[in-house]
């Protein structure tokens, strides 16, 4: 009688649900949603026809994306946009709108770790799901999965935490991924699902949804948002945008530009290292996150308006950015360069040298076919066939490292490379 009378007190001081079936999964999947977004894409994709000419044609994909930043900005998964898409659209859900379809430019990826960063132009504020941690998360406990599956927009999934720190490696994608430390879920995760967010049971993103493993049943991975986290800051610094000037600031403190390259845009436009920066293209940079998200969406070759404060008071400065990658070999090098169709493959070919560069200092010309890079002490040489291979060979070695470069240059005119035409020498990066 004791015990009745008990459980009868306590269901009189627990409040009646105002609707049992608003489950604490209903409950994610509202406050979720409408930061979850449709991504649509064209890839091209390399054909051969019979006569053996090759040629082009066009993939649509489409995938799933999260908004993390307020002004527009989206993660989503690397192999779902690449660097190669082109026409991406993205088509937001907003509570008590109609579905809306806007572009969205691709400002930065991590292919090794299939992440990219979006960016679209609203005209308002976006809601933003709250990022929880992955450390420590627990198996058995509920995620639940919201995206894009097969097309069908707002689709949502629930499951459980099957596994952690699981390795996988993904054949499909071109070049094939291998991943760490995944989390595993049994929540349906579909094609369509990548790039969206997995969620834990208090609305918070612990992942997100990456790969399905092809043939089998309720097993899903997703990136744990520790390691997103870690990829973001990279993904929305200064370095990462696509367009590069040539001049970096003092963003932790006091906004001040504490580098000018010689020979840059921003050198030719006459920046000069100790003065402030106050505005970018009119909008007032009061902070280093405010820096870091008005200059990452910055296009190359297009006009843009830094606002300074020097001795002479404050002045406007119009500087056509180059793309990250030239901008990238020109600051280690002092040199660009330029695809030259030569043979199957095709080489790099130096286009202009700067004259107080490392590459001056090497000798080479206009003109100089790049055929191999070697790091010094090393015994493996590479031959970067693009200026984004060759950027990325580049960033991947310290200040003052050497690399021995074997160059062909047509010395005597006649438009081929003879034996006596294959030069060596150590460029030293800056």
């Amino acid at each position: 009688m004791l015990s009745l009378l008990l459980t009868f007190a306590l269901l009189q001081e627990t409040p009646p649900l105002e609707n049992p079936r608003i489950t604490p999964i209903v409950l994610v999947a509202r406050k979720c949603a409408p930061a979850v977004v449709y991504i649509e894409a064209r890839r091209p994709k390399a054909v051969i026809d019979i006569f053996g000419r090759r040629g082009a044609q066009w993939d649509a994909v489409t995938g799933s994306g999260v908004v993390v930043e307020k002004s527009g900005y989206i993660v989503t998964n690397h192999h779902v946009v690449g660097h190669d898409a082109q026409d991406i659209h993205i088509t937001m859900f907003e509570e008590g709108q109609a579905p809306r379809r806007l572009p969205a430019k691709l400002i930065s990826s991590a292919p090794n770790d299939d992440l990219a960063l979006l960016k679209v132009d609203a005209g308002h504020d976006l809601p933003v799901i709250l990022r929880g941690a992955s450390s420590d998360l627990m198996l058995g406990e509920t995620v639940v999965a919201i995206g894009n599956p097969l097309g069908q927009t707002k689709t949502v999934s629930a499951g459980i935490i099957s596994g952690l720190d699981r390795e996988l490696e993904v054949p499909e994608t071109q070049p094939p991924l291998k991943f760490h430390g995944l989390i595993q879920t049994d929540a349906a995760i579909n094609p369509g699902n990548s790039g969206g967010p997995l969620l834990n049971i208090l609305g918070e993103m612990i992942g997100i949804n990456t790969a399905i493993r092809a043939g089998a049943e309720n097993i899903g991975f997703a990136i744990p948002v520790d390691r997103v986290e870690e990829v973001l800051r990279d993904l929305l610094s200064p370095a990462a945008s696509r367009a590069w000037f040539g001049f970096e600031v003092d963003d932790q403190s006091t906004l001040c530009v504490n580098q000018v390259v010689p020979g840059s845009p921003a050198a030719e436009a006459g920046m000069e290292v100790g003065y402030k920066l106050l505005a970018i293209n009119g909008v007032k940079i009061k902070s280093g996150e405010e820096y870091r998200l008005q200059r990452l969406p910055l296009a190359p070759k297009q006009p843009t308006t830094f606002t300074l404060a020097g001795p002479q008071g404050d002045r406007d400065y119009v500087v056509r950015g180059w793309d990250r990658a030239k901008g990238a070999i020109f600051a280690r090098t002092g040199m660009t360069v330029e695809y030259l169709g030569v043979g199957w493959d095709g080489f790099l070919r130096v286009r202009e040298v700067a004259p107080d560069g490392p590459a001056a200092e090497l000798g080479l010309q206009s003109g100089d076919l790049l055929d191999a890079f070697k790091v010094v002490g090393t015994a493996r040489a590479k031959r970067p066939r693009t200026e984004v291979e060759l950027a990325d060979l580049l960033a991947s070695q310290p200040p003052l490292a050497q690399l021995e470069l074997d160059i062909l240059r047509d010395e005597d005119g006649n438009r081929r490379i003879d034996r006596n035409e294959v030069l060596r020498g150590v460029l030293s990066l800056r």
